[in-house]
């Protein structure tokens, strides 16, 4: 695939994150006075390659209006749907028919801490392979499966396991097809890998790094500011 082929980041921010017990969404928490999506968003903007962003949000959210993004590439904010699935959807639709996407780069709102180099050996790995494929970790701590009442039924082979990350990179229209069908199927999507795999498709993997969290509990957010702090921000590069 040529290094022309227009990247456009598609980020679902619809969610409400009940578990974080803050007054506001967690992606409108702030880190350095700017809201945890603001750095999600710009994170991926950084990259060369991506032209632009969508961002999908509630009908009623009252907070995106507020943001100040960087000058230079566009943002645009589409309506997003019930569950993830949906808001992705809306913003790859979006993606295809208004800013020509040829790829779609998924990424969480509350994921701030996302190397650079990560995004750049995604991006650079898949569209080499021409291959969509997800940013993940492997699994380093002992894994048990749990029975009733909460005791261990087994101990799971950690030897093949990843944690799953963002951002996933996909052709637009494939990941549009996928995500259409297995919506409209009830399928469980988890991630939008899962949409492809739904469909028999077998994703790549990109080993990242720990640190690129998802804010979801209270204590995320101090993390998050400790990795994106001015001591640690290099470290990230």
């Amino acid at each position: 695939m040529s290094s022309a082929a227009n990247l456009v980041a598609v980020i679902p921010a619809a969610g409400v994150g009940s578990r974080m017990q803050s007054d506001c969404p967690k992606q409108y928490l702030t880190i350095d006075n700017q809201p945890v999506l603001w750095h999600s968003v710009c994170r991926l903007l950084a990259h060369p390659l991506v032209s632009q962003a969508v961002v999908a949000v509630s009908s009623v959210d009252p907070y995106i209006a507020d943001i100040q993004w960087p000058e230079g590439k566009p943002v645009h904010i589409v309506e997003g749907g019930k569950e993830r699935a949906d808001s992705v959807l809306a913003g790859i639709r979006y993606a295809t028919s208004q800013c020509q996407a040829d790829w779609v780069l998924v990424h969480d709102a509350a994921r701030p801490c996302l190397r650079p180099a990560d995004l750049n050996n995604l991006i650079d790995s898949l569209l080499a392979a021409d291959q969509g494929g997800i940013l993940a970790v492997p699994v380093r701590d002992t894994m048990k499966r749990a029975g009733i009442n909460r005791v261990i039924s087994e101990t799971v082979d950690r030897n093949a396991l990843w944690h799953a990350q963002t951002p996933q990179l996909f052709p637009a229209q494939a990941l549009e097809q996928a995500l259409t069908q297995a919506l409209a199927a009830g399928a469980n999507i988890t991630d939008e890998a899962s949409a492809l795999e739904w469909l028999g498709e077998q994703p790549l993997l990109v080993e990242g790094h720990a640190d690129n969290i998802k804010i979801t509990h209270p204590e995320d957010l101090a993390l998050a500011r400790f990795y994106l702090s001015q001591d640690v921000i290099q470290e990230l590069a």
